[in-house]
């Protein structure tokens, strides 16, 4: 009996396991594939991460809108505040101080920074318009009278009030020197030929008052005409109202540190010195000779019937808005009911080309 060698057993081998070895293997998916689910686990973290970074930004939102709620309820509480304010003084906004200073104290009142006196301005002067078509309408005669010291800021609360509406109804008057014939009239007389016919508001920048402050101070008149002055203007003011025109006077009262700097602005920026008068300057030496005449003047005028409104114009934007909210208390008025306008189409007949003739003509240098 041979011996088996092992090649023939290798060859000849039928065992089991052998048999299992050889059966087809089932398919498998190639490598590559297997590597999806670490993909898919790195698209959930970029994912996840984004997630993150919205509902951070959303956070931060919050937050943002937060702080603005806050500001508005700030603003609201600041804006209640006021409107306590506004009523405690009988509905007019108080003019001094929180604590009845001199009106140098805060206020306590909305900010005129930035936009806001543009905007609270805009109001006021939209209210003016409305006022106009009253006194047109009902045909009323106003004197609205602006006193006050020099630098005082008369000029601009003037044009504050007059900016928007039509000269027609609102007219200033800023009388010059008198002439020499002037001179010899009656001393009212070169000021009533500027009263208000029906449906005019007339605007004095200074008035017959001037007798009782330059004149007096600055010798231009004796003291028999000063103090009949002061014994007649009050008899001939109610003679003014009681003729049914309605008179308004305003003192604009500045301090002497501000009224310094006005003076000093005024002597070096060129656009300010033609502000400057032949009696601003000595008004700063006869600083209390002013003061004198004007509690002369106060004593003497503020009447019942003629009341003067005295206003603090140091920080002239208030003053401005100040005063115009006063004038349109004193003068009750309604929105006039306008009709409605449509603007016609243009018409076409005897139509022509209007810029051809104006071809060859002189236009002005387009510089801007």
């Amino acid at each position: 009996m041979t011996p088996e060698t092992p090649t023939d057993k290798t060859e000849n081998d039928s065992s089991p396991i052998t048999e299992v070895a050889r059966k087809p293997q089932p398919f498998r998916k190639p490598a590559r594939q297997a590597v999806r689910p670490a993909q898919h686990a790195r698209t959930r973290a970029v994912l996840a991460e984004e997630t993150f970074k919205s509902a951070k930004e959303a956070l931060k939102r919050a937050k943002e809108k937060r702080a603005s709620a806050k500001q508005e309820v700030k603003r609201a509480r600041k804006t209640l505040k006021e409107a306590r304010r506004f009523l405690a003084h009988g509905g007019a906004r108080p003019l001094l101080g929180t604590k009845g200073g001199n009106g140098n104290a805060d206020h306590g009142l909305i900010s005129l920074k930035g936009k806001n006196y543009e905007k609270e301005l805009a109001k006021l002067q939209a209210e003016l318009c409305y006022l106009q078509d009253w006194v047109k309408q009902k045909g009323l005669r106003v004197i609205v009278i602006f006193e006050g010291r020099d630098a005082a800021g008369k000029g601009g609360t003037i044009r504050a009030i007059t900016e928007r509406v039509s000269p027609r109804i609102f007219r200033v008057v800023a009388l010059p020197a008198p002439s020499d014939r002037e001179k010899t009239m009656m001393y009212m007389q070169r000021y009533m030929q500027h009263f208000p016919a029906a449906g005019e508001i007339v605007i004095f920048d200074r008035s017959w008052y001037n007798r009782a402050g330059v004149e007096h101070v600055m010798g231009f008149c004796s003291d028999d005409q000063y103090e009949r002055f002061l014994q007649l203007c009050p008899m001939m003011e109610k003679y003014i109202v009681e003729g049914g025109v309605m008179l308004i006077k305003f003192w604009l009262e500045v301090s002497d540190k501000e009224q310094k700097r006005r003076f000093e602005a005024r002597i070096n920026d060129p656009v300010r010195q033609w502000k400057l008068s032949p009696m601003d300057l000595p008004s700063r030496s006869k600083w209390f000779d002013y003061s004198r005449a004007r509690d002369r003047m106060l004593e003497a005028t503020d009447t019942k019937h003629a009341p003067w409104n005295i206003v603090v114009s140091d920080d002239k934007k208030r003053a401005r808005l100040n005063c115009i909210a006063h004038l349109l208390k004193q003068i009750p008025y309604k929105r006039v009911k306008r009709e409605k306008v449509k603007l016609p189409d243009r018409s076409m007949k005897h139509s022509y080309d209007d810029q051809a003739t104006l071809r060859g003509r002189k236009f002005l240098p387009q510089v801007y």
